[in-house]
């Protein structure tokens, strides 16, 4: 029987530009020309949910990476110049960043260094749950806030490498906070990039323009020890920030929340005035209607008209109730979400600031105390902003109360209606209170009031929440406060850096704005010092190639890179078709770029001695395996996909001394061959011109895809001995069983919305959290 067992096909409607197993699960993300991200699963090659473009995160995937725990998809998008962190239960967008190149190669990969000092910060990680409360959840976005928190992932370092035009390189821990940044070379990031897992060093495929100005690829190895010596300090910094970077995202929601809640008083107002507005023949505006109901006890008869048939008594305690509601939503925000998000930053960034006092463990990574406390007092400021937002609130709903207790009064009275006596008594403040709230909220002065509702507004809380830099346009009343005149009398308190200032004249959204520079400031200085260590240690120039493939997928080039975790060794695979189609070439290298390696640099190996066959692609299954797409002559097989043991080739003792001065296609006649047998681990590709191939050596499986880029095959690995493979296949099948399926019916849905673009396929949460049980165990 064949080697493999072939366990899904499909011809897709839109051509294929990368795809990436995932390392925990039997699901493969693929991303196409149209933007969609998709993921499918093994078995049937069935789809579990499909992420459309949309102008927000861009329509240009360049690159895909899983998160090493195979619950964060990340993807980057060269139109919008972006990176999206996508949850992969739910198909929703939880984080992206800005990149300032488009990316053209991303790799997520774990840090597996074992010491003392790592394994008790691990265990004493949720130290801050002992001092802080947990944060609340967002209002109309629960699942949503809680997985924004879940952005940390294991406490175990993990690092997403982006790599792209102009030498641009950036590591970015837990997928989140950037710990260095690459800049100013003359080459470009081709197709891949990999860190080693003892963070030691960087191997990167680069591509430079030769003598003749063809593109000429390069294997560039730089130095990272600083990451690996500091590998400690340096994972208790990125949790930390990485903490930080988690809770300025979670407050910004909590202010979009608050927006939204702003905006539903606006409108349940300006529904009730619009019409009375529109059909009033006077030229008085609405304020002096009310302010005349006040006075005089009497009213127009468009006022009355409006109070009595449109409004009604009803329909007056409904909207008084919404707005109150409103109000009470957006002060529940500052208190429970704003407030906790603030003292959760300070704690954090507290901790960070005692870690860039300890000089001797933290300063090689640039670690700024001086930026660090200017951090923790901007986080101060917007602190006392929330608090005086709070009290803004507190009078404005004193305001709006008083206000409609006594419109409601006089409604009763219109109705001839009885009032009840506790309503009916009105002092001198409760009058002062609804002129307020007249003055306030139904002020139609256009150079004030910008961003209002047309005939209704609430400008004194509004104003707070206006993402401009203008000043406010009613500050809040500081005379009589003893306190600040204290402070302004005192020369030593006046400038003193224990107190936060508070910014009177500025909005909240101003004052977030100006305190996430200051911390991205902060966050930034240990990337550049961590960049600037960074050093070129090996610079291998390989061979070029003809401008006419720069039309393929780079994505799916060779060379193809691996780090062997076992031995610290990098690997890179490539071929060179202008030297030899035959030929597949292997170059290893520590991952401590100064570690001499015995044997061979270069290991050359001779595919088939005995007719000419190219091999079109290869990617490293595990240490020991390549898997390989062959292209052999039609009279023998046509394209194979095979398994190649790389055992005897690593063990070559045959010396090769590289000429650094020239190019290696320049020398390969010198390079030592050894020929390699395929054996019985192979499988024909029947009906299909392959091309390319993606496996996963952990889960035993592979992909291979088209030369047209639209038909691709997915099969199970090692499945010769049917006794052995008896509880994988049982695995599988519960794996399947484990996504939403109702068979046939769910197959030909999926066919329907690939042909019209495809939709998502959710999954409960029962279901995932059963079928990751079963992969796991």
């Amino acid at each position: 029987m064949p080697a493999f067992r072939q366990v899904g096909e499909k011809q897709l409607p839109n051509p294929v530009l990368c795809m990436a197993w995932s390392p925990k699960r039997d699901l493969i993300a693929l991303a196409n020309t149209t933007g969609e991200l998709l993921l499918h699963r093994l078995a049937n090659f069935q789809r579990v949910w499909s992420l459309p473009p949309n102008e927000y995160t861009g329509k240009e995937i360049t690159a895909i990476a899983w998160r090493p725990d195979g619950k964060i998809l990340a993807f980057s998008v060269g139109d919008t110049k972006q990176v999206v962190l996508c949850d992969v239960e739910k198909a929703e967008i939880l984080h992206l960043f800005p990149v300032q190149h488009p990316i053209s190669c991303m790799h997520w990969m774990e840090v597996i260094e074992e010491s003392s000092t790592l394994s008790s910060f691990y265990n004493s990680e949720d130290e801050s749950k002992l001092f802080l409360p947990k944060l609340p959840t967002l209002p109309k976005s629960e699942e949503k806030s809680d997985e924004i928190m879940n952005l940390l992932g294991e406490v175990r370092l993990n690092i997403l490498v982006l790599g792209g035009g102009a030498g641009f390189v950036e590591l970015y821990a837990y997928g989140m906070y950037k710990i260095a940044t690459l800049n100013g070379r003359l080459y470009k990031c081709r197709n891949l990039n990999f860190l080693s897992s003892d963070l030691k060093s960087l191997s990167v495929i680069t591509e430079v323009r030769s003598v003749d100005n063809n593109p000429e690829i390069c294997y560039l190895q730089l130095d990272t020890g600083l990451l690996s010596d500091c590998l400690p300090e340096v994972t208790r910094m990125a949790r930390k920030f990485t903490h930080i970077s988690t809770l300025l995202q979670y407050l910004r929601l909590s202010l979009t929340c608050m927006c939204e809640a702003w905006e539903d008083i606006l409108m349940q107002m300006d529904l009730r005035l619009t019409k009375f507005v529109q059909e009033k023949n006077t030229s008085t505006q609405v304020q002096d209607e009310f302010l005349e109901l006040l006075l005089w006890g009497q009213s127009s008869p468009e006022l009355q008209a409006l109070l009595m048939n449109q409004l009604t008594v009803k329909g007056l305690k409904k909207l008084g109730q919404s707005i109150e509601s409103s109000y009470s939503s957006i002060q529940k925000l500052v208190i429970s979400h704003l407030q906790s998000g603030s003292e959760a930053l300070l704690y954090h960034l507290s901790e960070v600031k005692g870690m860039s006092l300890w000089k001797q463990k933290f300063q090689p990574l640039g670690l700024d105390s001086a930026a660090i406390e200017d951090a923790i007092t901007a986080v101060g400021s917007f602190s006392l902003k929330a608090n005086e937002l709070l009290q803004v609130i507190d009078k404005s709903m004193k305001n709006f109360k008083a206000f409609f207790r006594w419109l409601y009064v006089a409604m009763l009275r219109m109705c001839e209606e009885h009032v009840p006596p506790e309503l009916n008594k009105m002092t001198q403040k409760d009058i002062a209170f609804v002129a307020d709230f007249l003055s306030e909220h139904f002020s139609e002065n256009e150079e004030l009031f910008d961003r209002k509702g047309k005939y209704f507004n609430v400008e004194r809380v509004g104003q707070y929440l206006k993402d401009e830099d203008e000043d406010l346009v009613s500050p809040p009343n500081t005379k009589g406060n003893q306190w600040l005149r204290f402070l302004q009398e005192s020369s030593h308190l006046k400038e003193s850096p224990l107190l936060f200032p508070s910014y009177p004249q500025k909005s909240l959204h101003f004052v977030k704005r100006m305190m996430e520079g200051v911390i991205e400031s902060c966050l930034q200085k240990p990337a550049e010092v961590i960049g600037k260590s960074v050093k070129q240690a090996v610079f291998l120039s390989l061979y070029t190639v003809p401008e006419s493939s720069e039309n393929t997928p780079r994505l799916f080039e060779l060379p193809s890179l691996w780090n062997d975790k076992k031995t610290n060794m990098h690997y890179v695979v490539f071929c060179m078709p202008e030297v030899s189609p035959s030929k597949l070439y292997l170059l290893r290298k520590g991952t401590d770029p100064y570690r001499q390696i015995p044997n061979s640099l270069i290991v050359h190996l001779l595919l088939r001695p005995d007719f000419v066959c190219s091999c079109l692609d290869a990617r490293f299954y595990d240490d020991e395996i390549l898997t390989v797409v062959l292209d052999v002559p039609e009279e023998y097989r046509g394209r194979v996909l095979a398994q190649l043991p790389l055992g005897s080739a690593l063990s070559c003792e045959t010396e090769f001394n590289w000429d650094p001065s020239l190019r290696l296609d320049q020398q390969s006649d010198a390079i030592p061959c050894q020929g390699l047998v395929l054996g019985n681990q192979l499988r024909d590709l029947e009906n299909m011109k392959a091309q390319f191939v993606a496996v996963n050596g952990i889960r035993k499986v592979a992909c291979v895809l088209s030369a047209n880029l639209r038909h691709v095959r997915v099969f199970e690995m090692d499945v010769e001995d049917e006794e052995d493979e008896e509880g994988e296949s049982q695995n599988a099948s519960a794996d399947q069983d484990g996504l939403e399926t109702t068979g046939e019916g769910e197959q030909e849905a999926e066919d329907e919305a690939e042909e019209h673009g495809g939709e998502v396929y959710q999954k409960t949460e029962d279901h995932l959290e059963s079928e990751e049980a079963l992969e796991l165990s």
